[in-house]
């Protein structure tokens, strides 16, 4: 039989590019509800427990009540992709490249939480690292990162794109998360495997889709004797035989003046590069990936076709 998906939230930001992401697939059956029923509860709860998988775009008290709907309901899998449950030990995190044991976990979970964008550039630089002894436990971690602004819904894409509005955003880049306590901060330290959460700062650029997260790192705090070599080293040997997440020569990088943000816009894909010289003091790690991508949407199809294939 074919499987039967049902996204709840699908009018959103991240539900609208998953529908984009299955437009013309067959081999998936996609349980719809309309837009002026999204807030019949009766509706969605029968949606729900209809799906084979049921793919959750909503906010993360919503998405608790979903979770709540389906209660008892042991055949229907589902996608979350809010925080809710990204660190609750009985849901798969649902980032297939982490380790080499993630997609397995992902194929056999009922409960998958799909990370969150950011950590996704985070936690696909600083693991591996961990993973590899080359960072030590009580290192200072920092994370910056840039995102598109379609990151913040439609709420913030309203506000970017339409001047007249009272609460209009105006600037061209913005920091926020000031308090030093986003919401993402705890998934990056559970699953980057770190002992202290890092310090991480967010913003935001006027431009749609894309993003940049940047982990600086001081070689003479890591494992002694670790350099640009075999720091590079580490991320081809961890994401070998991957595809959607590939890690940049250090030689094509050394070529590079810059850095697009943009670059990997409307792709499911991310890069990960390693910049800085040879015998320097310090390395910045670069993960470049599209926020509705790799970053959301993309992640969340994937997770699904691996629930499927299992």
């Amino acid at each position: 039989m074919t499987p039967k998906i049902f996204i709840d939230g699908e009018h959103g930001t991240t539900g609208l590019q998953i529908r984009t992401r299955m437009a013309g697939r067959r081999d998936v059956e996609l349980l719809s509800i309309p837009e002026a029923e999204r807030r019949n509860a009766a509706m969605r709860e029968d949606l729900l427990n209809s799906a084979d998988i049921a793919i959750l775009c909503l906010p993360d008290d919503a998405s608790k009540e979903a979770v709540g709907m389906l209660s008892g309901n042991n055949s229907v899998r589902i996608i979350d992709t809010s925080t809710a449950y990204r660190i609750a030990p009985d849901w798969a995190y649902g980032f297939a490249e982490m380790d080499k044991a993630q997609a397995d976990k992902i194929k056999a979970a009922r409960h998958v939480a799909n990370p969150g964008c950011y950590p996704t550039g985070a936690i696909g630089l600083i693991r591996p690292l961990r993973a590899a002894g080359i960072l030590p436990d009580g290192y200072p971690v920092s994370v910056n990162a840039v995102s598109g602004y379609t990151g913040g819904g439609k709420q913030m894409i309203a506000q970017m794109e339409d001047q007249s509005r009272e609460d209009a955003i105006s600037a061209n880049n913005f920091v926020y998360g000031l308090t030093l306590k986003h919401k993402h901060v705890p998934e990056m330290k559970t699953h980057g495997l770190l002992d202290r959460a890092p310090l991480f700062s967010p913003s935001v650029g006027r431009f749609a889709q894309g993003m940049i997260v940047q982990v600086p790192l001081f070689l003479d705090d890591l494992k002694d004797g670790a350099t640009i070599e075999s720091i590079h080293a580490a991320l081809v040997a961890h994401y070998a035989g991957q595809d959607i997440v590939t890690v940049v020569p250090l030689e094509e990088s050394a070529k590079l003046g810059r850095v697009d943000a943009e670059e990997l816009a409307n792709t499911d894909r991310m890069k990960l590069f390693v910049f800085g010289t040879p015998g320097g003091a310090h390395v910045n790690l670069v993960a470049l990936l599209d926020n509705l991508g790799k970053g959301a949407s993309g992640a969340a199809v994937q997770n699904m076709d691996l629930m499927l294939s299992a």
